[in-house]
């Protein structure tokens, strides 16, 4: 059997954010023929670039490729800044005033980040070869750049901070159905054509438990987004993809297990094709 052939990892660490006031690191995962080939290749864009040794990244795509079970993909680790005010909904900061500068984050995305990267690297210009991803936190700001923008046709969360809201959970005011900022976003939003969800979360996720329902959080509001996207019309196992892992739990090793099965769903060849 052929030897697993390495991806050549690259740091950017010039790119200097005027939206977001600081400079940005980046890390790049280029398939091993990159410079002998013309591309274009597929793109996977992760929030919480930083954590990706500690999930595998780098390891897992090579091993997928090598055994054929996804297409060659350029992969743009995105280190994070202030998560707690980069991330979040672009819309509307969370009752806490969290994600405040989630606006300039998701415009730093669109408009400095991804042009660049369009500008240096051979990219596919198919937005069903484009991913954006992310874990918690990161997963809710990917869900929100995915669901206003054309330019990913795929997007995954791994364990999403669903429970963003509006109000504290503690209000006498409080509601489920209103107050959870990311579901409002898709409830007013317009439905858009062939975009594609993956959701992640473990049964060890936490142990909160608002509504009293014998279900955590994580995973009550996890289902309710996709309930809110499948009366928008997209069709659960066609459109949305969920993976429920009982042993798992809010942390990198969690993640690093699902991140093949998210690579799989996004850039397996068959899923190219869509």
């Amino acid at each position: 059997m052929s030897q697993v052939a390495h991806y050549r990892p690259e740091k950017l660490t010039d790119i200097h954010s005027k939206l977001l006031g600081r400079d940005t690191m980046v890390e790049i995962l280029l398939p091993p023929q990159y410079a002998q080939t013309n591309g274009p290749y597929p793109l996977l864009i992760l929030n919480d670039g930083q954590d990706a040794e500690a999930i595998g990244l780098k390891k897992t795509v090579e091993h997928l490729v090598h055994r054929e079970e996804i297409s060659e993909v350029i992969v743009v680790a995105v280190h994070a800044g202030d998560r707690m005010q980069e991330y979040g909904v672009a819309a509307k900061s969370d009752f806490k005033k969290r994600g405040s500068k989630a606006k300039a984050y998701t415009r730093f995305m669109m408009t400095e980040l991804i042009p660049y990267l369009e500008y240096r690297y051979a990219i596919t210009k198919t937005p069903t070869q484009r991913a954006i991803g992310g874990f918690s936190l990161g997963g809710l700001s990917a869900m929100d750049i995915a669901w206003h923008s054309d330019y990913f046709g795929k997007v995954g969360a791994f364990s999403g901070s669903f429970w963003w809201r509006k109000r504290d959970s503690a209000s006498r005011f409080y509601s489920e159905q209103y107050d959870r900022i990311m579901h409002q976003q898709i409830r007013k939003g317009k439905y858009k054509a062939g975009l594609k969800f993956w959701f992640q979360t473990g049964l060890l996720d936490e142990q909160s438990d608002r509504n009293k329902n014998g279900v955590i959080d994580s995973i009550d509001d996890t289902l309710d987004l996709i309930v809110e996207l499948t009366k928008k019309g997209y069709r659960p196992f066609h459109d949305i993809q969920y993976l429920e892992l009982p042993d798992g739990a809010h942390d990198l090793p969690t993640w690093g297990r699902a991140l093949p099965e998210f690579l799989k769903w996004a850039f397996s060849p068959s899923a190219q094709k869509v």
